[in-house]
């Protein structure tokens, strides 16, 4: 990214920064687990809870990883300027971030290459879907009209589903008035990605359906 896409109200350190938290954020909790269920283990005799313990390890480092794999694209370098990233991979770590007992994903998109920052922008639009339904639901992600070149939209569909009132201005680059934290800078970091790829992102809801379209300017 050039110092160009960043606004004038956020200097790239400071965006830098916000970005380390937000990862920091997604993987304190499954690393917790894991030294919670180390600390089971050290003072545990009884063979149910070193089961329990051990359950817990096993599936608290699973989400750590995928979270880390997704982060790493989503936020990462991934790659020289000028790379490009495999929409299967995209896939791959969008379904081991976000898809469990709650969550469903419908991905139509083709496997094929795409330039890494409209890939890194699909991915933080699909953390951004999943704020759309609070109560899980089914995302849909899919080619916009005229292919995956075009860009792309993501379906949302569940209860109580909503677009987060602060999202739109974030991702249109307008920060709050408090200025941007960890929670925020997300939402923001997409509108760079999008300008920065040619990319108009609009919001749209039909009831229980949220629609987020990404497409070519």
């Amino acid at each position: 990214m050039t110092d160009a896409s960043v606004t004038p109200d956020i200097s790239a350190l400071d965006l830098a920064a916000l970005l380390c938290s937000r990862v920091c954020h997604d993987v304190i909790s499954p690393v917790g687990a894991i030294v919670n269920g180390l600390e089971v283990l050290e003072d545990e005799d009884a063979a149910d809870m070193r089961d329990v313990a051990l359950d817990l390890i096993a599936k608290s480092a699973r989400q750590a990883s995928a979270r880390l794999q997704f982060t790493r694209l989503a936020f990462g370098a991934a790659g020289s300027a000028g790379a490009t990233i495999d929409l299967g991979d995209a896939e791959a770590v969008v379904r081991g971030m976000m898809e469990d007992s709650r969550v469903a994903i419908d991905w139509t998109l083709p496997r094929e290459l795409q330039p890494k920052n409209r890939v890194k922008l699909l991915l933080n639009l699909c953390l951004l879907a999943g704020t759309t339904i609070p109560r899980g639901g089914r995302i849909a992600v899919g080619p916009a009209p005229g292919g995956a070149g075009m860009g792309f939209v993501l379906s949302m569909s569940g209860a109580s589903a909503r677009i987060p009132a602060a999202v739109p201005a974030l991702v249109s680059g307008t920060q709050p008035e408090g200025g941007l934290d960890a929670h925020a800078v997300q939402p923001f970091y997409a509108g760079l990605l999008a300008r920065e790829s040619g990319i108009k992102v609009a919001f749209a809801q039909d009831g229980d359906t949220v629609v987020i379209s990404a497409l070519a300017a």
